[in-house]
C-alpha cells in the first residue's frame, strides 16, 4: 500500500464508506471520465463545496477521529487557494502527438484543525454537468498544496502532476521532468530528466497496461481507471515499478 492509498484508507475508516457519494463523471470519448475543466469559476465553486457547513461538519468528525481534539474544539476551516491535481495521462502514455504529459483528475483545498491537522479535500463536477462541485474524499495531509507550491519553487511557470503507480510528484515544462520527492528522484534521478526521456520511461512502464489492454480488462488497470480519479474507489493494482531513466 503506497502512501496516498493510506491517505485515502484513513479518510473512509470514519464511517467504513466512502465519506461523500461521488457524481458519476463524465466521459470522453472513449469512454474514460473527462477530465474538468479548470477556470476561475471551477476553482472558486470547488472553494464553496469545501466551505458548505456539512463539509465542516463532517471535517470535525475527520480530525476528531483518533481522540487528538474533540469535534467541538476542532474547529476546522480551510486555508490557501484551491489547487488543480494532475495525473500521468494515459494519452501521453500512449505516445499519442500532442498529449500533455497529465491532465487534471480533481481539485484539491486545505483543511487546517485548531489544534494543527491538516486534510485535503478532493473535489469533482457535480451530478448533472452544472456549476456546482462537490468533496468526494476527505485525505490526511496537504500533498496536493504542498507539492503545487513545491513545484512552483523549483520550475516556476511548470506543470506540476503525480504518478500515481509509484507515487511520485514531479514538476515539468516543455522539456523537462524534476522529481519532488523521494519516489519521484528514485525514478528520473535527483536533477530531473528530459521530458522525451520520461515519456519513453513511463511508455516501457506502463504501454501494455493503458485502458483496452489486457491488463486493464482484468482489472489491474494500474491508476487509468474511473476509480483512480476520484479515489473512491478501491486501490488499483500497481503496475511494476520502472528503473530510473537517465538524465538529460
Amino acid at each position: 500500500m503506497n502512501s496516498t492509498t493510506r491517505r485515502i484508507a484513513v479518510a473512509t475508516a470514519l464511517t467504513g464508506a466512502a465519506l461523500f457519494t461521488a457524481a458519476a463523471p463524465a466521459l470522453a470519448d472513449d469512454g474514460r471520465p473527462a477530465p474538468p475543466k479548470l477556470t476561475a469559476a471551477t476553482l472558486e465553486a470547488a472553494h464553496e463545496a469545501a466551505t458548505e457547513p456539512a463539509t465542516l461538519d463532517t471535517l470535525s468528525r475527520f480530525f476528531a477521529r483518533e481522540g487528538a481534539v474533540s469535534r467541538a474544539a476542532s474547529a476546522p476551516r480551510i486555508e490557501g487557494r484551491t489547487v488543480p491535481v494532475r495525473t500521468l495521462s494515459a494519452d501521453f502514455v500512449a505516445g499519442k502527438p500532442g498529449a500533455a504529459p497529465s491532465t487534471v483528475d480533481y481539485l484539491a483545498s486545505t483543511a487546517v484543525s485548531a489544534d494543527g491537522q491538516k486534510a485535503s479535500l478532493w473535489t469533482v463536477p457535480g451530478a448533472g454537468g452544472g456549476d456546482r462541485w462537490q468533496v468526494v474524499n476527505i485525505a490526511t495531509g496537504d500533498d496536493e498544496a504542498r507539492y503545487t507550491a513545491q513545484g512552483a519553487r523549483a520550475l516556476p511557470g511548470g506543470t506540476v502532476f503525480r504518478e500515481p503507480q509509484i507515487d511520485a510528484w514531479y514538476v515539468h515544462d516543455g522539456s523537462r521532468v524534476l522529481p519532488l520527492d523521494e519516489d519521484a528522484k528514485a525514478a528520473v534521478g535527483a536533477r530531473g530528466t528530459a521530458l522525451s526521456a520520461y515519456r519513453a520511461r513511463v511508455q516501457e512502464a506502463y504501454g501494455d497496461k493503458l485502458p483496452g489492454s489486457g491488463y486493464a480488462r482484468s482489472g489491474k488497470a494500474g491508476g487509468y481507471g474511473p476509480e483512480a480519479a476520484t479515489g473512491t474507489g478501491g486501490a488499483p493494482a500497481a503496475a511494476p515499478a520502472p528503473g530510473p531513466v537517465s538524465g538529460p
